[in-house]
């Protein structure tokens, strides 16, 4: 089953961590910037858990699977430095406390260290098409959060989603539908945090 079938099996939960009302506020311009700020900081901290988890996967991937799993380390990396880049001229402070929306993320990636390849792949690919998608239906974004919009929704990242889905497909876990009604979840609640920090 190609997983991209997965979003028409979860309308409801997909609608809800891709159109969730901070992306709204993001588009209009509705997000007070602290509240935005205080997400910049948790994705951060999220981005560094998430490049833990993936060097993991890459380490134990079939060896079809490790070009795209590398390229996102890469891209991962890259990451972390365009946030210590924000932080700096934003004031921001990247050593703040995980809240428990970032910790919760954290304990499911680590959950999934624990899974078999297939799930982990699965769960990675989710994790993107939900970021993907996310930030596109975000477009073009208020002007004081438009750079940011742009920023995760360039023509590679969409190519990189694409490759994380083939390389899912091709080695499909036993269960993907709970993998992936788990990582939908828990974005939910990351935007639902971002929500609550304002």
């Amino acid at each position: 089953m190609p997983v991209d079938e997965l979003l028409s099996r979860s309308p409801d939960a997909w609608r809800e961590a891709t159109a969730h009302p901070f992306l709204t506020g993001v588009r209009e311009g509705t997000v007070p910037v602290a509240a935005f700020d205080t997400w910049l900081v948790q994705d951060a901290r999220f981005v560094a858990d998430l490049l833990r988890f993936q060097a993991r996967l890459l380490a134990r991937a079939p060896r079809p699977a490790q070009a795209v799993l590398a390229g996102g380390l890469v891209a991962l990396v890259e990451e972390l430095a365009w946030f210590e880049q924000l932080a700096a001229a934003r004031g921001l402070d990247l050593a703040a406390p995980a809240l428990p929306a970032t910790t919760g993320y954290a304990e499911l990636l680590a959950r999934l260290d624990d899974a078999d390849v297939p799930t982990g792949l699965t769960a990675l690919w989710t994790i993107e098409r939900t970021y993907l998608d996310a930030w596109s239906g975000a477009l073009p974004g208020a002007p004081q959060y438009r750079e940011f919009v742009e920023h995760w929704t360039v023509p590679g990242f969409a190519g990189y989603v694409a490759g994380l889905a083939a390389a899912a497909d091709a080695f499909p876990p036993a269960d993907p539908d709970a993998v992936f009604a788990e990582v939908v979840a828990a974005e939910i609640v990351f935007w639902d945090m971002a929500m609550g920090a304002a």
